[in-house]
């Protein structure tokens, strides 16, 4: 059921929480995780295999995206024992853009009291915007509400005035793109809850409270997209997609190293392995330096300089290479271009100067080596790894910047349960019973009315 371009939430209800299933569809990967969601993401059940049929986000070829999905799904199916019949799923691609409209109503109780219908209405009022007939609205997200010339208000329900404004952060998507989404996962064999955009779902799960009050720029470095979310007083004010990821990094190197890209993926994941990362020993090189031998320095620093791969078992028979060639010769330059993009898109979006948390990264291009320090040189703004918060039970494999989208999803179903129409301030509005089920109640009636026609 939808409203608003929401979808209201239905999830399977247990004992102690409601069971909730994601999937996450990426360019390099397709995630399902499976949770019981409370106070926490109780994981039940993951899987992650290798996207087929999408390219920078976006389904091309629905029968191998159907293939990929389903093994992800059936996988996360028999590690948490649970058959998913309704799903959260993401959507990303250079086709989502953002808008921030404002509605404006009156007040309709004859005293002044301010209830859930007037903020249907408002809300109303602010989706009311010129679209393309390609376009789709994914998310009305109010950012806050002015009662009276009163700004600022987060929850004005209760409260007396005349006039009811509210500020809305408004992401569309392409029609086609939605559509195809959609029939991919009627082919699985799931009906489609919630369609969320990943970099939403990733700021919901891998910033804190304190970022969003303050003002953060949330970058997901994925594969072949990077999704911007801004957020400033607590709520999105921006929201914009790249079409480079971390994919452009490995293909530098394949055409850098003439090798294939997964030879080249291979070197990238090894070189962003802090383990795999060997640096000299500060007290070795002030003890050579003490005794006077420069040239065994040199050959210290020209050796650790020197990566080893040969146990990669590359089929190019790549044994040796230089590790400053790689990071600072291949590597930099697209993470710099990277972040410069990202620059430009947080200038453009008008909040520059109000976001003095920083930049926060996460997805599976967070873990590339040297991302921080070319983030910060680039932006000259604090930055960190985002990981997923609040999550419990079999945690090993998504402990990981790669799974903030995934994890975040299941946080939005458990938000938007509380609050149907999306609305990220605790408030609920009404909607149908959880018990009742139209199905096709409509044509049912139509039918016996038009019965009655001669």
């Amino acid at each position: 059921m939808v409203y608003n371009g929401v979808y209201m939430n239905n999830a399977t209800r247990s004992s102690d929480g409601k069971i909730i299933v994601c999937i996450d569809i990426g360019t390099s990967k397709v995630v399902t995780l499976i949770a019981k969601v409370n106070e926490y993401i109780n994981v039940l059940g993951v899987s992650e295999v290798k996207s087929q049929g999408v390219r920078k986000g976006q389904i091309v070829d629905i029968e191998d995206a159907v293939s990929a999905i389903n093994a992800s799904l059936e996988a996360a199916e028999r590690m948490a024992g649970f058959s998913a019949s309704r799903v959260i799923v993401s959507i990303g691609g250079g086709h989502i853009e953002s808008l921030n409209s404002k509605g404006v109503v009156a007040v309709s109780s004859a005293d002044g009291e301010i209830n859930a219908t007037d903020l249907i209405r408002v809300i109303d009022a602010a989706k009311a915007v010129s679209l393309s007939s390609t376009r789709e609205v994914i998310h009305v997200l109010p950012r806050n509400y002015t009662v009276d010339g009163q700004e600022g208000i987060r929850d004005p329900i209760g409260m007396t005035g005349v006039r009811l404004e509210v500020d809305t952060h408004i992401i569309t998507a392409n029609t086609t793109s939605v559509k195809n989404l959609e029939k991919a996962l009627s082919e699985v064999g799931v009906d489609v809850e919630s369609i969320v955009f990943s970099g939403y779902g990733s700021s919901m799960s891998v910033l804190s409270d304190t970022e969003k009050e303050l003002g953060v720029v949330l970058v997901d470095i994925g594969a072949g997209t990077t999704d911007i979310s801004v957020y400033v007083e607590g709520s999105v004010a921006y929201s914009c997609v790249l079409p480079i990821g971390a994919r452009h990094i490995t293909n530098d190197l394949a055409i850098g190293l003439r090798i294939s890209l997964e030879s080249a993926e291979k070197i990238k994941l090894f070189l962003s392995n802090a383990t795999a990362r060997r640096q000299l020993n500060p007290e070795e090189v002030s003890g050579l330096h003490e005794a006077g031998n420069e040239k065994a320095v040199e050959a210290m620093a020209s050796k650790t300089d020197e990566v080893d791969l040969s146990f990669l078992g590359l089929p190019e028979e790549v044994r040796k290479v230089s590790k400053k060639t790689l990071v600072d010769g291949i590597i930099r330059p697209r993470l710099n271009e990277i972040f410069t993009m990202v620059g430009l898109e947080v200038k453009k979006s008008g909040y520059a100067g109000q976001t003095p948390a920083g930049l926060v990264i996460c997805g599976g291009g967070a873990k590339t080596v040297g991302i921080q320090d070319a983030a910060k040189r680039t932006l000259a703004m604090p930055v960190r790894v985002g990981y997923p918060q609040k999550i419990k039970g079999i945690i090993d494999e998504i402990q990981d910047p790669a799974f903030g989208a995934v994890v975040g999803l299941a946080m939005y179903g458990e938000k938007s349960e509380s609050s149907p129409v999306g609305a990220p301030f605790g408030f609920s509005l009404p909607g149908l019973p959880k018990n009742m089920k139209m199905g096709n109640l409509p044509s049912k009636i139509l039918s016996f009315i038009k019965s009655f026609i001669p």
